[in-house]
């Protein structure tokens, strides 16, 4: 079980975990920014039917914690772990759409065949492991 007590918050990071910390965090304000904006419309396309909550405000809200977790994981280096971990969380959540536009064969940012939207689903549990190595969540947890 995770606690507070068992984490420490700033373990040291080297360059290369710090700059892809700001790369994804970077690229999570941009992703919230479309949910936002631009890509509203595809990313309502890959949110589950099965979900019952409104696709806009779905995409909506998930936009808004992207924005969030990014602009965290850029500029709250002092509880960068807890956001590495928040951000792997918010990964694991989101899933389900990736795996409904594979399933439902729902053509969306780009991703138009079967074999580009099964590829997506191998790059979620990169994604998480992106978050948590780059903030020092492993080195915080041993």
């Amino acid at each position: 079980m995770l606690n507070q007590a068992m984490l420490n918050p700033t373990v040291p990071t080297n360059r290369l975990q710090t700059a892809l910390r700001l790369l994804l965090g970077s690229l999570m304000v941009l992703a919230g920014v479309a949910h936002l904006t631009f890509a509203r419309p595809d990313f309502q396309a890959q949110v589950p039917t099965w979900l019952p909550l409104n696709r806009d405000f779905v995409v909506l809200a998930s936009g808004l914690v992207e924005v969030g977790l990014g602009l965290a994981m850029l500029f709250w280096r002092s509880r960068r772990v807890y956001v590495g971990l928040a951000l792997a969380l918010f990964y694991v959540l989101i899933f389900p759409g990736n795996i409904s536009q594979y399933v439902n064969h729902i053509n969306s940012l780009g991703m138009n065949s079967d074999g580009e939207r099964f590829q997506r689903l191998f790059f979620q549990p990169v994604l998480i492991l992106w978050a948590l190595w780059s903030t020092g969540f492993w080195r915080a947890w041993r």
